[in-house]
């Protein structure tokens, strides 16, 4: 079966959006007593607000996370179906827990300042947030697609948006400080998994349904903005109202634009990856999307503690986000991370992936047993995937 090309680019955008926006907006600043101190240009630099609309790119991880999952489940119905996707998606985030405690230990009997330490244990753990919400939709795309089957698609994601708009609802009137449940975490990310279930069902195939999915998102994005949501897609420190901790109806908004972009961007994009090029990139990252969402964090605070214990402060590296020039700076520095993070990935993957690789459609070896991962989890098995023999 011939993968979905334009999916596997979107997974690549997704996974890249996630490591590039993480790398530009996370500022460590070193203090007197040789301390790492976390900081943002956003909060500086609010004009920056709109830049995160490209790169937090959540929602299609969710999108990409339901297609791969509802076609793949669709080809295989016994029950060890979600105990693979389960543990493709848990061993890597073990592995992780392992080493970042045993680097932590080893840092403290070196001496690093605790402000350090507590910055890399939070940078390397805040990005397991989404765990749950997608194991919880993952155990649940039987149902999921079941549903979106009986009773469409629009019926099954009004109930998830209503959700997100009531929590949305209650933050503004309830008194400031009030605990809600974290519903939405469940309910807003549900919106962009059901729509890659759908498109694995061979819904949202055509361009009248890509436009609508952009101009209502898009028209969704300009009213929720006049209404004074944040205009960042991101949290800034320091303000009182996040679009992401927990997701609002903005976050829900922007997922189901890019959805809409992508999908109108599938003929560019088959096109491109044709070439051989963009071709073996794509499929790289998505084989080793897992590793990279969970380790983009620990290189950034590794590269920025090392180069600190000289004493000096490097611009665009331990300097304070407080202008346009620390951005340029921190442009410089991408691609030392990049090839840190590269290494690290190549090193730690399998021996029987590290060879015999061809380019897309060669039908080399680690070609045919390499799975394809939606970031940040492995849920698409191209071995066992496919449409659906019947298609409403």
């Amino acid at each position: 079966m011939s993968r979905d090309r334009a999916v596997d680019a979107l997974r690549a955008y997704a996974i890249g959006g996630v490591v590039l926006g993480h790398w530009v907006v996370t500022g460590l600043v070193l203090a007197a007593d040789g301390g790492l101190h976390q900081a943002s240009p956003l909060t500086t630099r609010p004009g920056l607000a709109p830049v995160t609309w490209v790169l937090q790119t959540l929602g299609l991880f969710f999108f990409t996370a339901g297609f791969g999952s509802a076609r793949s489940r669709a080809r295989n119905t016994s029950g060890g179906w979600l105990a693979h996707r389960l543990r493709r998606l848990l061993l890597p985030t073990v592995a992780l827990l392992g080493v970042g405690a045993a680097v932590l230990l080893a840092a403290t009997v070196a001496g690093t300042p605790d402000d350090t330490l507590s910055v890399a244990l939070r940078l390397a753990v805040s990005p397991l947030w989404f765990l749950l919400p997608l194991l919880l939709l993952i155990a649940a795309t039987g149902p999921l697609r079941a549903a979106v089957h009986r009773w469409g698609l629009v019926r099954c994601v009004a109930p998830a948006v209503a959700v997100v708009a009531v929590a949305d609802l209650a933050a503004r009137l309830l008194p400031a400080g009030a605990d809600l449940p974290p519903v939405t975490v469940a309910a807003a990310w549900a919106v962009p998994y059901l729509l890659g279930v759908a498109h694995a069902d061979g819904r949202l195939t055509g361009r009248r349904a890509a436009l609508a999915l952009t101009a209502g998102g898009a028209v969704a994005l300009a009213a929720l903005l006049a209404l004074g949501y944040p205009v960042s897609a991101v949290g800034v420190p320091g303000a009182g109202v996040s679009n992401l901790n927990p997701p609002s109806l903005l976050a829900v908004a922007l997922a189901v634009t890019q959805i809409g972009l992508g999908l109108l961007a599938r003929p560019a994009l088959e096109r491109l990856l044709a070439r051989p090029l963009p071709g073996r990139a794509v499929t790289e990252v998505n084989r080793n999307a897992m590793r990279i969402y969970l380790w983009h964090q620990p290189v950034l605070v590794t590269v920025t503690a090392l180069t600190a214990r000289g004493g000096l402060a490097l611009p665009g590296l331990h300097t304070a986000p407080d202008g346009p020039g620390w951005v340029l700076a921190r442009c410089c520095w991408l691609p030392l991370f990049a090839v840190v993070l590269v290494t690290l990935v190549r090193s730690g993957r399998p021996m029987t992936l590290r060879s015999g690789w061809k380019s897309p459609g060669g039908g080399g070896a680690a070609d045919r047993s390499a799975e394809y991962v939606p970031a940040p989890a492995r849920v698409y098995d191209h071995r066992r995937s496919g449409p659906p023999d019947r298609r409403r």
